[in-house]
């Protein structure tokens, strides 16, 4: 089983989940259920004996599914354990015996047949109420779930099979959200990419303060991004300006040095000062300082005579 992926919009959502009460039974068995599939697995210890145990990322999630369990009436045990990766990242597992009670709860949220097979998807009568399919996608993604963003926004749950990734993918279907599904090396998501889906899916399992959180970091991020875009274009516009404004600098400098500045009419020694003073300055922003303003198109004709006249 391959750890969560996790970032700090995911621990947001997962603690924000893991502490929602629901008070109906079936959605906390759709919980469950959605909880064992996504992070379950079975253990054959012989003789018609299993096991069964859950690993999850997080101490809230743990404490959440302990929690779930015992309101069954099903005995857990928590565990940790540190993956072999380079972060050495803290894992969190809940041991389940295989007793009686445990199997018969198991079997009701359709992680395992009534032979003791497990089920890649749960039937239908534990997602059949709205309520439910919300509960089921809270546990799926307390147990297998990722957000990022705001840049690039992106949620997934991981599956094991494609199975059940299809029937999370239809679970949202069903709740007017639009998943995609990719098979990957060593697993299969159900996947948002839309920024609306996401935010909808969220707000279905439950997450309505980190759905917030989400809008807020959208729009700052693009605010950012607007306020970066206008700022490279000014800066553009100052460059182009700049360049075009060298040469007709250059033009004025010659005719002063010349003695022929003075001998110029009115309008064209008022625009060569212009210039000169202002050599940042777009052709309109020139034409307003003129006295009385002029147009662009006149600035435009005015600086092409001066161009022709202070020709080297």
């Amino acid at each position: 089983m391959r750890p969560a992926h996790t970032s700090g919009l995911s621990e947001d959502a997962r603690n924000e989940l893991a502490a929602v009460v629901p008070h109906k039974t079936c959605d906390r068995l759709a919980e469950l259920s959605a909880l064992f599939h996504a992070a379950g697995r079975v253990h054959l210890l012989g003789r018609g004996r299993i096991a069964v145990h859950l690993d999850v990322a997080s101490s809230a999630v743990a404490r959440r599914a302990f929690s779930l369990l015992r309101g069954f009436d099903v005995e857990a045990e928590i565990r940790t354990y540190r993956t072999r990766a380079f972060d050495r990242r803290t894992r969190y597992q809940l041991h389940v015996a295989g007793d009686g009670r445990a199997l018969q709860v198991l079997n009701e949220a359709g992680v395992l047949t009534a032979s003791l097979a497990p089920l890649e998807r749960p039937p239908k009568r534990v997602v059949s109420r709205g309520c439910c399919r919300g509960a089921y996608l809270r546990g799926a993604f307390l147990g297998a779930g990722s957000l990022s963003g705001p840049e690039a926004p992106h949620l997934e749950i991981r599956c094991t099979s494609r199975e059940g990734a299809d029937f999370i993918a239809a679970l949202g279907r069903e709740e007017g959200l639009e998943l995609g599904v990719r098979d990957r090396r060593h697993d299969v998501v159900a996947y948002a990419k839309r920024r609306e889906t996401i935010a909808s899916l969220l707000a279905s399992a439950g997450a309505n303060d980190t759905v917030l959180v989400f809008e807020e970091r959208s729009v700052v991020s693009s605010t950012k991004a607007r306020a970066n875009r206008l700022a490279n274009a000014d800066h553009a516009n100052l460059v182009r300006a700049s360049r075009a404004a060298y040469p007709q600098i250059q033009a004025v400098e010659r005719l002063t040095r010349r003695g022929q500045l003075d001998a110029l009419p009115a309008h064209l020694r008022e625009l060569a000062e212009l210039r000169v003073r202002h050599p940042t300055l777009s052709l309109r922003e020139l034409a307003l300082k003129c006295r009385p303003p002029s147009t662009k198109a006149a600035v435009q004709r005015r600086l092409q005579k001066l161009l022709q006249l202070g020709k080297p």
